[in-house]
């Protein structure tokens, strides 16, 4: 029996899409006014590994020679004022949480902790979860297995009972440093990415997640 289920929070359990492509819009617009603004494809093609890494693939995107420290807290501030406005739980998600009544949830994800829990939250479904661990709440970022390894020591897990559960290469990187099963969600925002980085499973409906709660 999984003892541990440790989630990824954008593109896994919440459709954030849309709020962070309309925050990096607003803070290019703040920091370069006039620029054209970036597409949400592409916008995406650059989120998962934390949001310094990307304002500075979007200021390379746009090919402006700001430097990311700079423009990072612009980013920030812009994000934390339309968090909720589009964010959405995956349908069929809520209904998964509440059917994973056996093992222990958490999050771990490369956002700031502040900003994931304050989602989580605003969705009604913070309480699912012992622990949401983010960027700026110790360890290190993802893939470094830090977070996996402070999760399950906080929780009482092994790696032979935890699984990591994400839409990107990043989050089966992180699991394989951890010594943890991985099962790659696929519809989330870099399914081409997680299929070819071959997590242990794969989910296609979120109600399947069930099923990891039999090890």
């Amino acid at each position: 029996m999984a003892r541990l289920l440790v989630f990824d929070l954008d593109g896994t359990l919440v459709d954030s899409s849309r709020d962070i492509a309309s925050a990096v819009n607003a803070a290019l617009a703040r920091v370069c006014p006039g620029r054209a603004t970036l597409p949400l494809d592409a916008v995406l093609s650059f989120v998962g590994e934390g949001a310094r890494t990307l304002v500075e693939r979007c200021l390379r995107h746009a090919g402006l020679g700001l430097s990311p420290e700079e423009v990072l807290p612009v980013y920030l501030e812009c994000y934390a004022e339309r968090l909720l406005d589009t964010t959405r739980l995956y349908p069929g998600i809520e209904e998964a949480l509440d059917g994973l009544t056996d093992p222990v949830l958490a999050v771990l994800t490369n956002k700031p902790g502040d900003m994931s829990r304050a989602i989580l939250e605003g969705l009604g479904v913070a309480a699912r979860f012992a622990r949401v661990l983010g960027a700026g709440d110790g360890p290190a970022r993802k893939p470094d297995p830090a977070g996996l390894h402070h999760l399950m020591a906080g929780l009482g897990a092994a790696p032979g009972d935890t699984w990591m559960v994400g839409d990107s290469a990043t989050d089966v990187d992180a699991a394989r440093a951890a010594g943890v099963r991985v099962a790659g969600v696929t519809w989330g925002f870099h399914p081409e990415a997680l299929r070819a980085a071959r997590p242990d499973r794969l989910i296609d409906r979120p109600p399947d997640l069930t099923l990891l709660a039999a090890g």
